[in-house]
């Protein structure tokens, strides 16, 4: 796919609402992913500085036998997928479109204390975009495993441990369903979900040895 690029002076075609065409095109594109279903999406307000265009999901893991996420669950997972939009594009970025991704997800102690976590979290984004074949460049980011311990009368476990994800990279075209999707996967693997239409996974043999 040839890259979206108005750098050269040429003005993008305004949409019905004053939006580029192409930012409409693109959040469109975005509701047309398939994903997780455990996995709900839905728009959130997106951030108003940082591209003269933006729109923003918002993305949760709902728990298998509710409607609603719980306030003070232990297995909490969640995420929010920003696209920003600049017609004349931006030095950084390397083109008109940029994704960024914040992952958040409760994680067990043992996952936690693996000093491979962060190299295994980011591989997951990777492969996850990499596996749809849709351009994608300018890839960065940072994983970070956290740790805390709660006291007093506060309601939750007494030691918690959790997995972010924060990644931004630039796309050639407005199809981001794939993206979004990836995206998606990357959440569904933080939160330890079985593959869509398993309802559960088999014990994971006791090895002192395993690793990921």
């Amino acid at each position: 796919m040839t890259p979206l690029d108005f750098r050269d002076g040429a003005a993008p075609t305004p949409g019905p609402t004053g939006e580029p065409a192409q930012f409409r095109a693109a959040v469109d594109a975005m509701g047309t992913a398939s994903v997780h279903p455990r996995i709900e999406l839905a728009p959130i307000r997106p951030p108003q500085r940082l591209a003269p265009y933006s729109y923003a999901l918002g993305a949760e893991v709902k728990h298998p036998d509710t409607n609603v996420i719980p306030v003070d669950s232990e297995d909490d997972a969640f995420g929010r997928l920003i696209l920003l939009h600049d017609p004349n594009g931006q030095e950084a970025w390397h083109g008109v479109f940029r994704l960024v991704a914040y992952i958040q997800a409760d994680i067990d102690a043992a996952l936690a204390g693996d000093p491979l976590l962060p190299e295994v979290a980011w591989s997951w984004l990777v492969d996850a975009l990499e596996s749809r074949g849709e351009a994608f460049t300018a890839l960065g980011g940072t994983v970070t495993s956290t740790s805390s311990i709660r006291y007093g009368d506060i309601a939750g476990p007494p030691r918690a441990y959790q997995l972010e994800l924060r990644a931004s990279w630039t796309v050639g075209s407005p199809e981001l369903g794939p993206h979004v999707e990836a995206f998606c996967e990357v959440l569904a693997y933080a939160a330890g979900l079985p593959p869509a239409g398993i309802t559960h996974l088999p014990p994971r043999p006791q090895n002192t040895d395993d690793q990921f």
